[in-house]
């Protein structure tokens, strides 16, 4: 950056901040939020899975399973050190925590989080079996896929780097529940599944957050986000609607 660009500029401009040092504190709070809220959605997510292994009709479905808990605690990890250099208590942190408490079933939250955590609003929401658990890693894995690919695009170097990582680590899990769909189909009734569709859509589309979030253009300027939620809602459900098409689904 020249020594005489604001920052301001350099960050519109697409340009990369890489240390603690060099970050100014509304970029450095708003950046914390966004790690926070990957790392205690995916604790949330691998401990909601964590309880669903031995629901796994087989070997091949609990080893899935299995690998999804630690692969999601191991991306946590990963952006939990970033969060360490920013002065974060990491040990405190994912240790003293319940990460497994779900509200009731038919709880409405909307795209509310938590009291206690950055969670995204739908990892409050329990799953009830294995076949429940399989429609909403679909459904869920999809949206995340597409959040990542935005994140992948963050101003702060060493995350962006991070999440290109991880991106590849989460789409194999949105392939493990599309080979979990194909396998249910053989054995479980259709309006079973398709149950679990209606009530997860709602719930995953409201991650996406606000429709006309007011903090947009403030985080586009600082190049923590580049597309709008609205714009990212509509690409999941567009994709995750052709999945579903194929599997003889429905979107509610």
């Amino acid at each position: 950056m020249a020594e005489d660009m604001p920052l301001s500029d350099y960050l519109a401009q697409g340009g990369k901040l890489t240390s603690p040092a060099n970050v100014p504190p509304r970029y450095r709070a708003e950046l914390l939020k966004m790690m926070a809220s990957f790392v205690d959605s995916s604790l949330a997510g691998a401990a909601g899975f964590a309880d669903l292994i031995n629901s796994g009709p087989g070997i091949k479905e609990r080893i899935a399973a299995a690998r999804i808990v630690l692969e999601k605690t191991d991306n946590a990890d990963r952006v939990l050190r970033i969060m360490g250099e920013f002065g974060a208590d990491t040990d405190r942190y994912a240790n003293h925590h319940p990460w497994t408490t779900r509200l009731d079933r038919d709880a409405d939250i909307g795209t509310k989080r938590g009291e206690h955590d950055m969670r995204l609003s739908v990892l409050n929401y329990p799953i009830e079996g294995w076949a429940d658990a399989v429609v909403m890693n679909l459904l869920m894995g999809r949206a995340v896929v597409v959040q990542l690919g935005e994140m992948t695009h963050v101003s702060y170097q060493p995350l962006s780097e991070a999440f290109r990582a991880i991106l590849p680590v989460e789409e194999h899990h949105a392939e493990l529940a599309l080979e979990g769909i194909d396998r249910l189909l053989e054995t479980e009734d259709k309006a079973t599944l398709q149950a679990s569709v209606d009530y997860w859509w709602p719930r995953v589309a409201a991650s996406f957050g606000t429709t006309t979030s007011q903090k947009f253009d403030a985080l586009k300027a600082m190049g923590l986000r580049h597309t709008p939620n609205v714009e990212l809602r509509a690409r999941w459900e567009t994709e995750t609607d052709q999945i579903l098409n194929k599997h003889g689904l429905t979107t509610p």
